[in-house]
């Protein structure tokens, strides 16, 4: 183990901004949460959202469902094995990001959009579009969690229509898109960092790129989350009271023609206690067609062909988590 292993920098707001939106969720003033949202996103690939509008005791509420389920049995958690759909509890080792030494140390509950099995896109099989699986056990999770899940999603509708203004857009650019969208929520459980971890380079979440549109991510006040600058240098995100951490993702920096950046970013739980944090990937319908030319981009400049959101996602899937490898 080297003496600088996951070291990283403190930041300050100049480094990775905080962002009032509270314009962009009430309408009265897009364009000017655009123009905050344009240059963090080129500048840096994340922010901070304050005045997001989203109720802090739904948050408290998320936090306890998370910690009471991976609290859980082990046979209990496993009745809900997470599955090809990316429905379900991931236990530790199963996670391994490219280029990574080793696995993740961390657990996940992923869940999506709530659907029954005569959904069109379920009986399909479209990518990533999937009935959610719920402990019979705990019954109060789905009702715990969806609340700040909407709410979510709300909000993130909002921060969108400022993304589309900040790309010269109309505000509702991205609505079509998001009448049914691929927004994944999961419960993150990240254990104390350990020396053996340490000696092995494991991280909770090894470096890498979010695959998706927008992340929105709620963590817990045990920081860890770090992020790496334009210099090359590793920051820290810390938490921030009252705020969100939004990043953009690949298939953003995708459909933007690389004018927003997707930036690499890592956890490491360094603290005694847990770790917890619910991210939620709010991303386009399974079948929206990510292309730079939708966004003004001439053919001839665009450096990417058209892809499908959810077959672009599930392909980063395979690659990182072990239940597609059985």
């Amino acid at each position: 183990m080297t003496t600088d292993f996951a070291n990283a920098q403190t930041t300050d707001t100049q480094m990775i901004p905080v962002i009032d939106v509270s314009g962009a969720i009430s309408g009265d003033d897009v364009q000017g949460v655009a123009d905050a949202i344009h240059a963090a996103a080129i500048e840096h690939g994340f922010f901070y959202i304050a005045n997001h509008g989203i109720d802090p005791a739904l948050m408290e509420q998320a936090f306890a469902a998370s910690k009471a389920f991976f609290e859980l049995p082990e046979a209990e958690k496993q009745t809900v094995a997470v599955n090809t759909d990316q429905r379900g509890w991931m236990a530790q080792g199963m996670t391994r990001m490219q280029g990574a030494r080793t696995h993740d140390l961390k657990e996940v509950f992923f869940w999506g959009i709530q659907t029954e099995t005569d959904d069109p896109d379920v009986i399909a099989g479209k990518p990533l579009c999937a009935v959610n699986q719920w402990p019979a056990g705990f019954p109060h999770l789905q009702a715990d969690l969806i609340p700040y899940y909407d709410a979510v999603c709300d909000a993130a509708r909002r921060v969108m229509a400022a993304v589309a203004v900040s790309l010269d857009q109309p505000a509702d650019f991205f609505d079509a898109a998001y009448s049914r969208p691929l927004a994944r929520g999961q419960m993150v459980y990240y254990p104390a960092s350990t020396a053996a971890d340490e000696a092995e380079e494991r991280f909770g979440v090894a470096p890498h790129t979010d695959f998706g549109v927008l992340t929105v991510l709620l963590q817990d006040n045990s920081g860890g989350l770090q992020v790496r600058a334009k210099s090359g240098e590793w920051i820290e995100a810390p938490p921030i009271p009252d705020t969100l951490v939004c990043n953009i993702g690949d298939l953003l920096a995708r459909w933007s023609n690389n004018r927003f950046a997707s930036t690499v970013h890592r956890v490491i739980n360094r603290t005694s206690n847990a770790r917890y944090s619910i991210p939620v990937f709010f991303d386009p319908h399974t079948d929206t067609i990510i292309d730079p030319v939708d966004l003004g981009v001439p053919k001839a400049d665009s450096a990417f062909d058209p892809v499908r959101a959810g077959e672009h996602i599930k392909g980063r899937n395979v690659k990182s988590f072990a239940q597609y490898q059985k």
